[in-house]
């Protein structure tokens, strides 16, 4: 007596490669899943006793590292591996700011208007060293505390020293602007002097871009979300 051998197709043939599978399974419940991969694409079928149905692998087990990358996952997972790195370098810009800040050594502000173009535009970020420890001198930039002839703070302001001193009071003045500033302010109105410009960031942490990128972000980690499923 012989038994009958049943072939059923896994994939439709491509060029000249096929795949098939062959005979009885001696358990009802039995299930075999079958991945192909490559550069190109990847196709899984689950096969039953009664079936054999297209599915996809990830819904049954952990890809291994080895796996062949389609071209789809390896661009997915390079758009996800830049916004993770544009992220940890957002983190520790931010981290050093605070850290800097709270110890004293550093402080940061950004600047809102073109007074100090083009060498400083509105929404670049300053970092000052901050004074006594730094003591400002003719031709450095500096912020300082502008104040009304009643002595109440009207703002910050940062500029530079063209001329003056510390007892008598600096003359100040914005290289775009015509004329110096009217307060001549002293040591004790002087937070700091720049020592670098970061040009740009300050636009970013503006309320008004936060409320547009905070959705913007949360949308692109949904879309790069749905292509890694999708892949």
């Amino acid at each position: 007596m012989t038994s009958e051998v049943t072939r059923r197709p896994l994939f439709e043939a491509t060029s000249t490669e096929e795949m098939w599978v062959e005979g009885e399974s001696q358990f009802s419940d039995s299930k075999v899943l079958v991945t192909v991969s490559n550069a190109l694409g990847e196709r899984t079928v689950l096969i039953t006793p009664q079936d054999i149905a297209p599915t996809k692998s990830k819904m049954f087990v952990q890809a291994p590292p080895e796996r062949i990358a389609t071209a789809t996952q390896q661009r997915n997972n390079k758009i996800s591996n830049l916004i993770k790195f544009l992220g940890y370098v957002l983190s520790a810009i931010l981290i050093s700011f605070s850290v800097l800040s709270a110890s004293g050594f550093v402080k940061a502000r950004i600047v809102l208007t073109g007074s100090m173009a083009p060498i400083i535009k509105p929404g670049d970020v300053v970092l000052l060293a901050p004074t006594p420890r730094t003591q400002p001198k003719l031709g450095d930039i500096v912020s300082y505390t502008a104040r009304r002839f009643s002595g109440e703070s009207v703002g910050v302001f940062t500029h530079r020293i063209i001329g003056g001193d510390p007892v008598n009071g600096w003359t100040v003045k914005g290289d775009a602007n015509p004329s110096p500033d009217v307060q001549k302010p002293k040591a004790e109105d002087v937070s700091g002097v720049v020592f670098f410009v970061i040009p740009w960031i300050g636009k970013l942490m503006a309320p008004k871009m936060l409320m547009i990128l905070i959705p913007v972000g949360v949308a692109i980690w949904l879309i790069i979300d749905t292509l890694k499923g999708d892949a």
